[in-house]
Order: structure tokens, then C-alpha cells, then sequence
């Protein structure tokens, strides 16, 4: 008699083991939610180290402001006219590159004046993070007053020869008063 009941023993415990081996039919759900958590937590770690750099990059400039793409996120210019918020969105392909939109604000609140600025932009160097002059391409752009005088404007930037992908970085610089033009009576 002692066979069987180490049978009905081994018999008892591999079915004790097999129910508790059935998958709980949460765990689907649950395995996707900690998925798509993670891949927010990359995000969230690639924009932290992005504006990192950014921030790194303002730090040390001391010549205007750099805007990283990857950053989504403003910085912040002291010019002899306004203390200003710049930020760049919307960065996308277009027929030449890429285009986005330059987004200004006096953060006083104060309206902005017509200005022009020099901007450059390119590629970051892969080793250092450092803005990479031998490609870099400038062009200078002009912002003049709506009809309606305003603390934020927003301005459409073309950057010639470069994918959204390849965009490291673009630098605001020499911003200058722009003379008003006169009236006629």
C-alpha cells in the first residue's frame, strides 16, 4: 500500500502544481501596461537629458541662446530690448529640410518690438554633444509687430538641408532693434 499512496501523493502534488502554473488572465494587460510605462520612462529620460544639454549649452554660451529640438522646451534671453522666452515646435520635413515654428514671448509682458536675429543651426558632434560648426548654416530672420501689439509672436523658421532627425541644435543671436519705418500722412 505504500506505492499507492506515494502515487496518489505524486498524483496530488503535480496537479497542485498545474493550477498554480495556469496563467492569471490579468497578466496580458498587466505585461502591456508595464511596456508602455517603460517606453514613457524612456521618453521622459531622453527629454530630461536633452534639456539637460540644452541648458548645459546656455550655460556656457556667451552669445545668444541655443534651442534644442529634442528639449521641447523654452530658454530664456536676456537682449538690450526685453528678457525673452524662445522655443522652437512644430519641427517637421518640408521640400527644402525642415521647418518649424519659432515661438517668442517678452516674458515681462511688455509687446515685442520689430527685430532681427541671426540664427544658426546644425548638427551636434556625437562625442561631445557640442554644436558642430563645419556644416552649420545661418540665415537671418525678421520679426516685425502685429497690428496689434503683442508679448508673443510666433515665427516660421526654414532650415535648409537638414531632416528633423539630423536637427542637433539652433542658435539666436545678434538680435537687433529694427527701426520703425515712417508713417505717411
Amino acid at each position: 500500500m505504500t506505492p499507492s499512496y506515494r502515487a496518489v501523493f505524486a498524483v496530488t502534488a503535480l496537479l497542485s502544481l498545474a493550477g498554480c502554473a495556469q496563467q492569471d488572465p490579468q497578466l496580458p494587460a498587466l505585461t502591456k501596461e508595464v511596456n508602455q510605462l517603460n517606453q514613457k520612462l524612456d521618453r521622459l529620460t531622453d527629454l530630461a537629458g536633452a534639456l539637460e544639454h540644452q541648458t548645459m549649452l546656455n550655460r556656457q554660451s556667451t552669445n545668444g541662446v541655443y534651442l534644442l529640438p529634442q528639449a521641447k522646451s523654452p530658454a530664456l534671453l536676456n537682449t538690450e530690448f526685453a528678457q525673452l522666452s524662445l522655443a522652437i515646435e512644430s519641427v517637421a520635413s518640408d521640400s527644402t529640410g525642415t521647418s518649424a515654428v519659432l515661438k517668442i514671448k517678452s516674458v515681462s509682458g511688455k509687446p515685442l518690438p520689430a527685430f532681427s536675429a541671426v540664427v544658426d543651426w546644425g548638427q551636434l558632434d556625437q562625442v561631445t554633444g557640442k554644436p558642430l560648426t563645419v556644416d552649420m548654416q545661418s540665415q537671418v530672420i525678421n520679426v516685425t509687430p502685429r497690428l496689434l501689439p503683442s508679448s508673443e509672436q510666433t515665427t516660421e523658421v526654414r532650415f535648409g538641408n537638414v531632416t528633423p532627425e539630423t536637427l542637433g541644435f539652433v542658435h539666436l543671436h545678434q538680435l537687433t532693434l529694427t527701426p520703425a519705418a515712417p508713417t505717411q500722412p
